[in-house]
């Protein structure tokens, strides 16, 4: 007999989640609950007597403390939002008060909640009206986030987070004897001392979304965003939630700017955003592109295997930080 773990990371059966879960809410028969998404959460979709909703399973490194802070907030903005141009996608009430519960899995507890469904489609921010919607929105949830209170131990998105931390596991993925190994110290150096440096200056700080890109976290409908996927909220400096819509790859090249442009026009037709601050999401942008790094490394063990984060992964992340310039003089792997 041994007493290490069977499983890193399951997938939930359907019947088993309807059996732990359907009687916990007050929404009449649960009929389906089909598998939709794997990510670094598994979603599912649940269709009950009173409709349609969405259930997350979250990993199983999310735990009661996580929920508890991520429902609370999520709470909060529901009101904060009312009848603003910016919603969430709300966390479904269970019959005892609660908004999550917690499941036995093969390699442990994991955190279940229950979303109601969103209508609307993924706007791709293609052109400069969806970007200047979008900015609104953006700003509105800032706007919101301002007044919501608090009082639960969290971490922040501060360089010790996005930076050190990504640079540690990043370290030991690849060893300490990794000829990269000195370039993505002196790289992650730089990051933090020009953070640093754009933050004594003065910059916008505040909770925040976490993984604002504006891909699959938020849908359109009729020139309204609703939010979601807020796990990664945390206090933080905004540049950097902007950084990350700033970042996406799924817009033209020819139009980057131009549509950058206009969704910071809508957000600062609602909200003020500093030259400074604006002159920071590069730097941010940078910084995003590092903690990604990691985050592909942290689930090599629980979800994609290390097959495709060998060298050749390294060397691409290597050859995207030489370009930024930060290190000038950068050994070959």
């Amino acid at each position: 007999m041994t007493n290490q773990p069977m499983a890193v990371s399951s997938v939930l059966a359907p019947d088993y989640l309807m059996s732990c879960l359907g009687g916990q809410y007050e929404l009449g028969l649960w009929t389906q609950c089909a598998y939709w998404l794997r990510g670094l959460n598994d979603t599912y979709r649940v269709q009950t007597d009173k409709g349609s909703y969405i259930l997350r399973i979250y990993r199983q490194e999310i735990g009661k403390k996580e929920a508890v802070y991520e429902m609370e907030l999520l709470g909060q903005l529901e009101e904060l939002l009312a009848g603003s141009e910016a919603s969430i996608a709300r966390p479904v009430r269970k019959a005892d008060g609660t908004r999550y519960s917690v499941i036995a899995a093969p390699e442990g507890e994991r955190i279940a909640v229950l979303f109601e469904y969103v209508e609307g489609v993924e706007n791709r921010l293609q052109d400069e009206e969806s970007c200047y919607t979008f900015g609104k929105s953006a700003a509105r949830l800032h706007l919101a986030m301002d007044q919501a209170r608090l009082e639960l131990p969290r971490w922040e998105l501060d360089t010790e987070f996005l930076v050190e931390e990504s640079l540690q596991r990043v370290i030991r993925h690849i060893g300490e004897e990794h000829p990269a190994e000195t370039f993505l110290r002196e790289y992650a150096d730089a990051l933090k001392e020009k953070v640093a440096s754009a933050a004594a200056a003065g910059l916008d700080w505040g909770i925040c979304h976490g993984d604002m890109h504006g891909n699959n976290n938020a849908v359109e409908i009729s020139g309204r965003y609703t939010h979601f996927d807020f796990e990664w909220s945390a206090p933080g400096w905004r540049a950097y939630d902007l950084a990350q819509v700033r970042n996406r790859k799924r817009q033209s090249a020819e139009y980057k700017e131009q549509l950058w442009q206009a969704l910071l026009a809508g957000y600062r037709s609602v909200r003020s955003f500093s030259e400074k601050d604006e002159q920071a999401v590069e730097l941010f942008v940078l910084v995003r592109r590092f903690w990604i790094m990691s985050l592909d490394v942290l689930f090599v063990p629980t979800q994609s295997g290390a097959l495709d984060y060998g060298e050749d992964w390294l060397n691409d992340f290597l050859e995207e930080f030489r370009s930024a310039g930060l290190v000038q003089h950068a050994p070959q792997t």
